[in-house]
């Protein structure tokens, strides 16, 4: 009898014990919201081979806005938008955080992603986070645990990925990062910190260079963003339907490839260009994800096997 009543108290300290974590992992996620001044920098740290050219430092920095779009019991999407000088907003990434999720879509290469389902006991206590690109489009995803020790918190995962857009346009030498992803939260707001392979995807993977990123975001005080925050007032209807279908599409389960150019326009361009469209106008949801879908599936590749839905 005392061993059950001793079996009872472990599993009730244990339960106890995991909704106080969760409760650290969801403060900390939000954490990442805010207003901040950013700053990007990545510089290259080896090449494999020993003639291997060293590509220039890349700085950068900007005024960011980073906000909860919505916050579920068990996920907590954030949306980045960049404020550029005193009348431009530029909507950017995104990060949805799924605990426990074991749905993910991993990159390959090509702009092709594959469906992957990761079994509950590999996920336990994990979140995913999943990055998509500035038209909500995949990006990578990965699962970990949020690790709360010593007054630090942070979550650090790997996940292959396209091209950053930094280097898209310029490189043709290698085909897929590799990448480390570190997030901390600072006293003055957190550090992106990545540790990345270029990687040339072939039959199999060769290791071309590799490289350090450090993204700060330091916060500052709100009434900065405040362009960003009026932006979104008047927006944030359209990109919630790119949003539903997109999820329509990740609903299938299946390979996704994508031609980001078709008929010489950029994917991102044509659902951008929506959205002025029915900016300031008398929205319609119904009509609005229609033409979404329509958009979608012309950049969705033959081979993806993917159909969106039409109702």
């Amino acid at each position: 009898m005392k061993n059950i009543a001793t079996g009872i108290l472990v599993v009730l300290v244990m339960a106890a014990y995991g909704q106080s974590k969760k409760k650290q992992d969801v403060s900390a996620i939000l954490g990442m919201c805010g207003c901040y001044d950013v700053s990007f920098s990545f510089a290259e740290t080896f090449g494999m081979d020993k003639d291997y050219e060293y590509h220039d430092n890349y700085y950068s920095g900007a005024l960011e806005w980073a906000f909860p779009v919505s916050q579920e019991k068990d996920k907590i999407v954030i949306q980045h938008l960049l404020v550029i000088g005193d009348s431009m907003i530029i909507k950017h990434w995104r990060q949805d955080w799924s605990y426990e999720n074991q749905d993910l879509y991993i990159y390959d290469k090509d702009n092709t992603w594959k469906y992957k389902e990761l079994p509950s006991s590999e996920v336990k206590g994990q979140w995913t986070q999943k990055v998509f690109q500035v038209d909500d489009s995949p990006r990578y995803e990965g699962s970990a645990s949020w690790v709360h020790v010593d007054g630090r918190h942070y979550w650090e995962a790997k996940a292959d990925a396209p091209l950053p857009r930094r280097e898209k346009s310029k490189r043709k030498d290698y085909n897929v990062m590799g990448r480390r992803n570190r997030h901390e939260i600072t006293q003055n707001g957190w550090v992106h910190e990545q540790d990345n392979l270029k990687i040339v995807r072939a039959e199999s993977d060769q290791i071309l260079a590799s490289e350090k990123g450090w993204n700060t975001y330091n916060k500052v005080d709100e009434s900065k963003c405040q362009l960003a925050k009026d932006w979104w007032k008047k927006n944030n209807q359209y990109w919630a339907d790119v949003r539903n279908v997109w999820d329509e599409v990740f609903a299938s389960q299946k390979t996704l490839s994508i031609n980001m150019m078709v008929d010489n326009q950029i994917m991102f361009m044509r659902l951008f260009g929506l959205g002025g469209e029915v900016e300031g106008k008398i929205y319609n949801s119904k009509e609005t994800q229609q033409k979404i879908r329509k958009i979608i599936q012309k950049h969705l590749a033959s081979d993806s096997e993917i159909k969106v839905a039409s109702n």
